[in-house]
């Protein structure tokens, strides 16, 4: 699992590539978290095009994101999900709390 970010404006964008399962919920879940405490962000934008696999596991993850940011009145977004992301995305129904977005 390898995480980017980069603030553009008021957005913050994150990059999510590898694999974003068991194996890698805990680093990405503590990376994220301390990304978020640093951030003035008004809405977070999770690109997720370079995933190659996610679980259940990484559902979790993205919802508690989720949850915490929006305590905070921050809206998140999936961005150009790739194909295999985009499937558990869909089936699971996460896009109806984070909309999907292509760019």
């Amino acid at each position: 699992m390898k995480i980017n970010h980069k603030t553009v404006n008021s957005a913050l964008y994150i990059s999510l590539s590898g694999e974003l399962d068991e194996n890698a919920a805990a680093y990405a879940r503590e990376f994220l978290e301390a990304l978020f405490e640093r951030s003035a962000a008004k809405k977070v934008v999770m690109d997720l095009s370079s995933l190659t696999f996610m679980d259940s596991t990484g559902i979790g993850v993205l919802i508690g994101r989720f949850k915490k940011l929006k305590g905070r009145g921050i809206p998140v977004m999936i961005a150009n999900p790739s194909k295999t992301a985009d499937k558990i995305l869909t089936l699971s129904g996460l896009y109806e709390l984070m909309p999907k977005i292509i760019y």
